[in-house]
């Protein structure tokens, strides 16, 4: 059965394409079939996976608009084999306001990967949402089984994460009741300063078994790969951001099929942390 997971926080500079990219990466070279959907229109996650996403190349934004299926859009990653990506152009910026008048516009994206599944089976499909709760990513979430938080270990972490829980509760009760938050990922912990320990003990306080063991440290081999067209796990594979990549993709993987439901916490809210 197809895992279909949805990488998304409506605040930037988190590590979600970066996340979505290596992880994406990880589960491929471990021998599963990986689709990864870029849902954002800046393209980021199609440029790490070396996929042509200049303006007029067929991407997500014909699929939306119905003009291509999915199947018809993908490219394979030329790094790592059984990876393909459904890139994202700059036609995707317009997308939101053009589906607004769309019938049925939160289901079709949900509707193009049940199609694309029907002629061509893949492990993994992953989505990289833009960060924002517009109605790309409203698409993403409601064509997943499950959600991937990523969040970063600075000043200000759960900022935003309630309105994203209540926009996650809102999706399962009124478009896709089999939406879970299946695992939070912390990113950019730097274990040199006292802020990233407290905000992953708060994370964890929080969220407890579903925040993956794993940490993403900071890294300037994750940083540069982007720019060759690559993920980290090609571009440096000894390095430490690869190696944690890694552990965090097995344990995703690990991970049930039925993730358990989260909710917002009522009794507790995100503290503010000493700047260091």
């Amino acid at each position: 059965m197809t895992r279909i997971i949805t990488v998304a926080n409506q605040k930037g500079g988190v590590g979600k394409t970066t996340s979505t990219v290596n992880i994406a990466a990880a589960i491929a070279q471990s021998g599963r079939d990986v689709l990864v959907i870029d849902l954002d229109p800046q393209g980021n996650a199609s440029t790490a996976l070396g996929a042509d996403h200049r303006e007029g190349t067929p991407s997500i934004y014909e699929v939306l608009s119905g003009e291509l299926s999915l199947l018809e859009v993908l490219q394979p990653c030329p790094e790592i084999d059984r990876l393909w990506t459904a890139p994202a152009t700059i036609d995707l910026a317009g997308a939101e306001i053009e589906l607004v008048a769309q019938v049925a516009r939160e289901y079709r994206l949900q509707r193009a990967i049940r199609a694309a599944l029907a002629e061509r089976s893949f492990d993994y499909v992953i989505l990289d949402c833009p960060p924002s709760l517009g109605l790309l990513t409203l698409n993403g979430l409601v064509a997943a089984q499950e959600v991937l938080l990523p969040i970063q270990c600075e000043y200000y972490a759960l900022e935003g994460l309630t309105q994203l829980l209540r926009t996650i509760d809102m999706v399962r009760t009124h478009l896709n009741p089999d939406l879970s938050v299946g695992a939070i990922l912390l990113t950019m912990y730097d274990g040199r300063t006292r802020l990233a320990s407290e905000v992953a003990t708060e994370v964890r306080t929080h969220f407890g078994e579903q925040v993956l063991d794993t940490v993403i440290p900071r890294s300037v081999r994750v940083s540069e790969a982007p720019s060759y067209s690559q993920s980290v796990l090609t571009y440096e594979p000894t390095s430490p951001g690869a190696l944690a990549y890694l552990e965090a993709a097995a344990q995703l993987m690990a991970l049930s099929d039925e993730p358990v439901l989260t909710t917002t916490p009522h009794d507790s809210h995100p503290q503010s942390y000493p700047q260091t």
